[in-house]
C-alpha cells in the first residue's frame, strides 16, 4: 500500500453516541457539560454550543446493556474543545457548583478536563496551548505528557466571568478510541485512511493526525488487547463525521477504503463505512 496522507485541513466534526436515558443526559450534558438542544426528533437529540453546528448527537436505545468503563473496543472519550483558558476555567467552575468528580491532565500542548456522562461515556473538555510552544521530539512526534493541571490559575483566569454554558468558538477537538490491536488501528487510520503518526507509547497507546495537530485521534489498548466492540445495544458510539476540504478528497478517501474490502454506504447522503471494531466514520465536506 502506497504511503497516504490526508488533507492537512481536516478536523472531527460531530460525533453520535447511544445513551439509555435521554431525559436524563439531556439534563447532564445541558447543566454538567453546557450544551444546548438544538433540535430534537424522536429519541434523536442534536446537541450545539453556538446555536448552528451541530458537536453532539444523543440517540437514545430501548433496555440498554450498561457496559463497565474501559471493558470493550470502543469509545474511551469524546474531546470538547474551548477557545481559550478562562472558557476552560468557567467549565471548572461550573463542575465544582454541579459536584461532578474530574479528572485532569497537563498535557503541555494543552490542559483537559475528564468526567463521565451517566452511560460512563466518556467526555474531555479542553483547551489547546498555542501550537508555536508545542515541543517535538527528534522523530518529528509531538512531546505530550500527563501533569497536575494548574486548577488554581484556571479559577484565576476565569474570576469575575460568568458561566452560560459552552462558549461560541467551542468545537469537536478529538476522538479517543479503546481498539482491541493497535497495530490494526495503525492499518486502517493511518496506512489505510492516511493520518500521521503523531506520538507512540509502546503496544499501549498511539495519538495520530492531520495538518501537524496533536491528535485528531486517540487509539489505545486500556480495554485489554484483543477487546471486542461494544455491542450496539449498550452505550458507546456510533458515529462521528470528518470534516473534508473538498469532494476530490473525499472521494479519494472512499476509493481507499472501498479498495481496502470495506463496505461503504450512503448514510445522510454522505459517504459511511466502520473501523474493524465497529466504530463508524462518515465522510463530511466542510461548509
Amino acid at each position: 500500500m502506497t504511503a497516504t496522507t490526508l488533507h492537512q485541513d481536516v478536523q472531527i466534526g460531530l460525533v453520535q453516541i447511544r445513551v439509555s436515558n435521554l431525559a436524563r443526559s439531556l439534563a447532564f450534558y445541558q447543566n454538567v457539560v453546557g450544551l444546548k438542544v438544538l433540535r430534537q426528533a424522536g429519541h434523536e437529540v442534536e446537541m450545539t454550543a453556538d446555536g448552528r453546528n451541530v458537536l453532539l448527537i444523543l440517540r437514545e436505545i430501548a433496555n440498554a446493556k450498561v457496559l463497565r468503563r474501559n471493558s470493550a473496543a470502543g469509545l474511551y472519550h469524546f474531546a470538547i474543545l474551548v477557545p481559550d483558558r478562562p472558557s476552560l476555567g468557567l467549565v471548572v467552575r461550573n463542575l465544582i457548583a454541579e459536584g461532578i468528580e474530574v479528572g485532569q491532565g497537563d498535557h503541555l500542548v494543552s490542559e483537559a478536563l475528564y468526567i463521565q456522562d451517566p452511560d460512563n461515556n466518556g467526555i474531555e473538555i479542553y483547551r489547546d496551548r498555542p501550537r508555536d510552544t508545542w515541543r517535538h521530539d527528534p522523530q518529528g512526534h509531538v512531546v505530550m505528557t500527563t501533569d497536575p493541571v494548574d486548577v488554581e490559575g484556571l479559577l484565576e483566569a476565569s474570576e469575575g466571568l460568568v458561566w452560560n454554558g459552552l462558549p461560541e468558538g467551542t468545537v469537536m477537538g478529538h476522538v479517543h478510541f479503546h481498539v482491541g490491536d493497535l497495530g490494526q488501528a495503525k492499518e486502517f487510520y493511518v496506512d489505510l485512511l492516511g493520518f500521521d503518526l503523531m506520538a507512540n507509547y509502546g503496544d499501549a497507546a498511539m495519538f495520530i493526525s492531520a495538518g501537524g495537530y496533536h491528535h485528531h485521534i486517540g487509539l489505545n489498548t486500556w480495554a485489554g488487547k484483543g477487546a471486542p466492540a461494544a455491542p450496539a445495544d449498550a452505550p458507546g458510539i456510533d458515529y462521528f463525521t470528518l470534516l473534508l476540504p473538498n469532494e476530490e478528497e473525499r472521494s479519494a478517501v472512499v476509493e481507499r477504503v472501498r479498495q481496502a474490502g470495506y463496505t461503504v454506504r450512503e448514510e445522510g447522503g454522505v459517504p459511511a463505512f466502520a473501523d474493524p471494531w465497529n466504530i463508524g466514520i462518515r465522510l463530511v465536506l466542510k461548509a
